[in-house]
């Protein structure tokens, strides 16, 4: 998952990364690599999504328990996490395209892996191969398309970088739901296949793209992951909080038990169907994101707060009626939710970040994005068994709900920026 609107560019700065000075970025190539860079990041989140679809087979097929699916989820966004901390900066050090090829290289073999696995071990490990992969490439090809950037649209990469980013998770959940409702049992083969092939094919062509971060020391040293908090930034952080907290685990719900409660709750057998969840809750995100791009930070955060609750109270009540199409209709308007709610609280939170202080700040954001993306989906996967999944989804829709709601209570009230 990427942060929507400016916030993919600041996931690059914040672990290091800084705009660079080029050294060969003007006429058609620049053009092309910014168009290669923009569909790397939408190849990269499709591939991210593309395996939600497939958790019900493979819960049918190997007899997982919810918590083995969500795990199998979960990994992915721990692995980045740690990557990103980590690695975050690297391609400052020893150039953009080095990083870029090595982290598609990576992702080639993470999907291989998740192709061939037959245990629920493979498929965690093929995961956290994936979660790293993306962890590396998140700041990397951020700071590309930035570098890259149409020097007569200035601004437009952050836009376009968060556009790529959501229409790739949609398209990823959507287009394998696609190819498992046609084809059934060669879904796997030409899902994971395609994505190997296109891996592989930006692994190298990435070398075409001119070099804007030239290397230089201090390598080793950005390999330190940092993060805190100013006590002036303490108050600001803790009202926004809830906000991010409630996004993150929106998007953690519906990746990992989405189709798995279009199956079970809705009793609906389509691929299709199943696919097409993660497919509104993003497609919705990235066309909410796009739209309130020019919006305060604090109509935006009022905005994504109130649709993520207002959706997450409909999502209960289309499972206690048993209506598919108004579940669907919930996950669009909580999608709207899931695009704008995190970009608004971060850009209440970047005006007060001092430059010396931003990778620690914003490397503690993401320490509660992640874990907000992991963690209560891992927890909804153990409560399954005992409480059974309408009540767990039913409990963890209605904390959501709460979070969204004193959220966007802490705005109105709390705060005027």
């Amino acid at each position: 998952m990427v942060p929507n609107n400016s916030n993919v560019l600041e996931v690059g700065r914040a672990v290091g990364v800084e705009r660079s000075t080029p050294t060969d970025t003007s006429g058609p190539r620049k053009r092309w690599g910014f168009r290669l860079a923009l569909f790397a990041t939408t190849a990269m989140m499709a591939g991210a999504s593309a395996p939600s679809p497939f958790y019900p087979v493979l819960q049918a097929k190997f007899g997982f328990a919810p918590v083995t699916v969500t795990m199998v989820f979960a990994v992915y966004a721990v692995a980045l996490l740690a990557l990103l901390l980590v690695g975050g900066s690297l391609s400052d050090h020893v150039g953009r395209r080095p990083v870029l090829s090595a982290g598609f290289g990576l992702l080639a073999i993470s999907v291989f892996l998740f192709w061939h696995a037959d245990t629920a071990q493979a498929f965690i490990a093929s995961r956290i191969v994936q979660g790293g992969a993306s962890g590396l490439l998140l700041s990397a090809l951020s700071a590309t398309v930035v570098d890259l950037e149409p020097s007569h649209k200035p601004g437009s990469a952050a836009a376009w970088n968060s556009v790529s980013a959501m229409a790739g998770l949609a398209v990823g959940g959507l287009v394998a739901g696609f190819v498992l409702f046609v084809f059934e049992d060669r879904g796997a083969t030409m899902v994971f296949g395609t994505l190997l092939v296109t891996y592989l094919l930006i692994a190298g062509a990435i070398w075409c793209l001119p070099e804007t971060s030239p290397r230089h020391d201090g390598v080793w040293a950005s390999l330190r992951p940092r993060a805190s908090l100013p006590n002036s930034m303490r108050k600001a952080f803790l009202y926004a909080a809830p906000a991010i907290f409630a996004g993150w685990a929106t998007g953690g719900l519906y990746l990992s038990l989405g189709p798995v409660i279009i199956a079970t709750q809705f009793h609906e057998n389509s691929h299709l169907a199943r696919g097409l969840v993660v497919a509104l809750l993003a497609g919705s995100g990235a066309v909410a994101g796009f739209l309130m791009r020019r919006r305060t930070a604090r109509s935006i955060s009022l905005y994504g707060t109130t649709s993520i609750a207002i959706g997450s109270a409909l999502a209960i009540g289309a499972i206690a009626v048993g209506s598919l199409w108004m579940y669907y209709v919930a996950v669009m308007i909580t999608g709207t939710g899931f695009g704008t709610a995190f970009s608004g609280a971060l850009q209440s939170l970047l005006p007060l970040i001092q430059p010396g202080e931003r990778a620690e700040v914003l490397a503690a954001v993401f320490v509660v994005c992640y874990t907000a993306f992991s963690v209560p989906a891992v927890v909804a996967g153990l409560l399954v068994p005992p409480f059974g999944l309408f009540a767990t989804v039913c409990w963890y829709g209605a904390i959501v709900a709460l979070l969204a709601t004193t959220a966007a209570l802490l705005r109105q009230f709390g705060t005027q920026d």
